[in-house]
């Protein structure tokens, strides 16, 4: 099984290549590792957002929910992994 720093990598990456204004499913970094069959991916489910939690808390990404940044410690249901929300470039920010 893929450790926490592949999983961090890959989900960073993923993140990365999304771009700006788009997320990733926490299933596809789960899939990018444990290939397109339920029992390679689908036990990675857990690890991907344990290591999700610790990288929102960090400011790495954002986690979200119905579209909007959620609390890394408080949430649950079906959420998409994002780019931090303070990116710094060309962001719309109240201008």
């Amino acid at each position: 099984m893929a450790d926490d720093a592949l999983i961090e990598t890959t989900l960073l990456d993923l993140v990365a290549a999304r771009g700006a204004g788009k997320t990733v499913c926490p299933s596809e970094v789960a899939r990018a590792l444990g290939g397109a069959h339920p029992d390679g991916w689908g036990p990675l489910m857990q690890p991907v957002r344990r290591v999700a939690v610790r990288l929102a808390k960090a400011g790495r990404i954002t986690i979200l929910r119905k579209g909007r940044p959620v609390d890394p410690d408080d949430f649950r249901g079906i959420y998409r992994l994002g780019p931090p929300a303070e990116s710094g470039s060309g962001s719309q920010s109240g201008v």
